[in-house]
This record gives C-alpha cells, sequence and structure tokens, in this order.
C-alpha cells in the first residue's frame, strides 16, 4: 500500500523537558501521556497519510520530521514527501532538481525559499533527492493566497483553467467551525471587520 508522508503546518505533539536532565525533546500522546517513538513509527508506517504538524521556527520539529522520514521509508520504502513551505506553481522545479537536471544554486534561488530552508527544510529535501523520493510542493502560490485576503474564495472562480492547475478542486470546502478556523473568527483585531476577517481565515485554509 502507497505511503504518504504529508509535512504541514500546525501544532507538534513535541515539547521540552523541564527536568534536571535536559533532553531536546518529548512525545505526547493526545491523552497527555508520554509516546514510544518506536509504537508511533509503527503506527505511522499503517497509515496511508501522515500529516505532521510543525512550527516553522522551531529546529526540533524539522529535526523530528526527518528522523520520522528516515524511519517511515526504511520500514516501507514506498514514500512520497511534501511540504507546505513549497509552492505546487514551482513543482517543475523541484523535480527538475529532485532528478539532476537542475544545479542546487538554480533550485534554491528560484524556489522561493523561507529563510530557513537550509538549516530546516534542506535535510528534508536532500533526503528524497538521495533516496528517489518524490517530493510534492503542497501549498498554493502565495499570489492566490493573496487573492483570497482580498476578496475571498469566490475570487479564485475567476481564475484561468492553467492558474487554477495549481489549486485544490473548487470550490475548496471550507467550515467556519472548524476548531482553528473558529478561534481565528472570533479574535477581535483592530482594524479588520468581520469580512476581512473571514477573508483573512479563508486565505489561512487555502
Amino acid at each position: 500500500m502507497k505511503k504518504y508522508l504529508i509535512v504541514m503546518a500546525a501544532l507538534l505533539f513535541a515539547g521540552f523537558s523541564s527536568a534536571q536532565s535536559p533532553e531536546a525533546y518529548a512525545l505526547y500522546k493526545s491523552n497527555g501521556k508520554k509516546a514510544n517513538y518506536e509504537k508511533m513509527i509503527k503506527k505511522m508506517n499503517e497509515a496511508d497519510v501522515v500529516l505532521f504538524g510543525e512550527l516553522h521556527n522551531n529546529s526540533i520539529c524539522h529535526w523530528m520530521q526527518l528522523q520520522v522520514s528516515q524511519n517511515i521509508f526504511g520500514e516501507d520504502s514506498v514514500l512520497t514527501m511534501g511540504a507546505e513551505m513549497f509552492e505546487s506553481d514551482n513543482q517543475l522545479i523541484m523535480d527538475e532538481y529532485l532528478s539532476d537536471r537542475i544545479k542546487q544554486s538554480n533550485f534554491e534561488k528560484e524556489m522561493r525559499m523561507w529563510d530557513n530552508y537550509k538549516t530546516d527544510y534542506k535535510p528534508l529535501v536532500e533526503f528524497a533527492k538521495s533516496k528517489g523520493i518524490r517530493f510534492v510542493a503542497s501549498n498554493v502560490p502565495r499570489r492566490y493566497a493573496a487573492l483570497v485576503n482580498m476578496g475571498g474564495l469566490d475570487a479564485l472562480n475567476d481564475l484561468s483553467d492553467e492558474a487554477k492547475k495549481f489549486l485544490p478542486p473548487l470550490p475548496v470546502p471550507f467550515d467556519t467551525l472548524a476548531p482553528n478556523y473558529d478561534e481565528m473568527m472570533n479574535m477581535r483585531m483592530g482594524g479588520h471587520g468581520m469580512g476581512n476577517m473571514l477573508n483573512m481565515v479563508q486565505a489561512q485554509a487555502i
């Protein structure tokens, strides 16, 4: 059965220990009990899709993503990876780099990298490259997120068929009562009316 490791953006279940003997991380289950790493990997390997939450500027999160990716690949060599930091209109550049068709310098210059790419995301890409693993640029182009921020999800309908190739199928499912979106909708931010707040949340969702 095909395995997918999709690296997304949410909140990781890793924390820091305050014990006298410091540890870099600790894993917890949803019930607050400590999790066993080996059992976690086994459970992940039984799944078709793994969504890995992260804090974008937390290097421990990215280190753990690499460990998990390596262990899942070791258990079952059928693996596809993906990351939110890469935008879908750059998939061709990603594919060309992974297949050694373009130089690393061109890849890193043209991919619109985040500032922490080299320290936090590059190890994931290089691991995928070394093992021949497909790596999906899973985010929408930021210009379309900005479009939603201005005009809501309906603004996507006016894009060309070519542009829509870089988006999920329209209409995009959106539930304002989903936990994180509900919290964002209820925030009171100075200078933003409810209409603008809805657009901001939809832009986050896209």
